[in-house]
């Protein structure tokens, strides 16, 4: 609860899609990213957004991956689509590009690139005792995020509409199963 600490806030998200839908449109194997900005605290608003979608994507898949990220087609407060959403005040066109990740949830580790305008990595936390990874979880029972995500260190090179740099930054990476009625526990 307290004030960001460097006073604004900023945020790369990406999903890659093992097996979804929406409606009757398959997503299966689509991947989308996002980068987001805000002035103070995400809950004071004023944010700003670029979305990047899957080039491969039909129309449909587009329009479809388009309308989540909207937050829209979600419950109010119920998906961090609709909670983002509900705190920016402008979003940038979105780019359809190649999206390249490779993540692995439980061992922390991911390598993201989209085109040649986003490249990210979490890797895992190291013990400042003896350069061990370490392993820490957070667990939302009632999270509109995720249910448990493990935690990581990031890095973000963004230089697209939203541009961020990160380096050391918190990361963290989850397991998915989330609806417009929000996370399934």
């Amino acid at each position: 609860m307290g004030r960001p600490s460097h006073g604004d806030c900023e945020a790369f998200a990406a999903v890659k899609i093992e097996d979804g839908f929406f409606e009757d449109t398959r997503l299966d194997g689509l991947a989308f990213a996002m980068t987001l900005k805000w002035p103070g605290a995400i809950h004071e608003g004023n944010g700003t957004a670029q979305a990047f979608v899957d080039e491969r994507a039909t129309p449909e898949q587009r329009e479809a991956l388009m309308a989540i990220l909207s937050g829209e087609t979600s419950e109010p407060g119920a998906t961090f689509f609709n909670v983002f959403a509900s705190t920016l005040t402008k979003m940038h066109d979105p780019v359809f590009c190649p999206i390249d990740m490779e993540c692995d949830v439980e061992g922390r580790h991911a390598t993201i690139r989209v085109a040649d305008l986003i490249e990210a990595s979490g890797t895992p936390i190291l013990s400042p005792v003896d350069g061990s990874e370490h392993r820490a979880r957070i667990d939302l029972p009632q999270g509109f995020e995720y249910a448990v995500a493990e935690v990581a260190t990031g890095r973000t090179s963004a230089h697209a509409d939203v541009p961020m740099e990160l380096s050391a930054s918190h990361s963290h990476m989850a397991h998915l199963d989330i609806g417009p009625t929000g996370v399934y526990h």
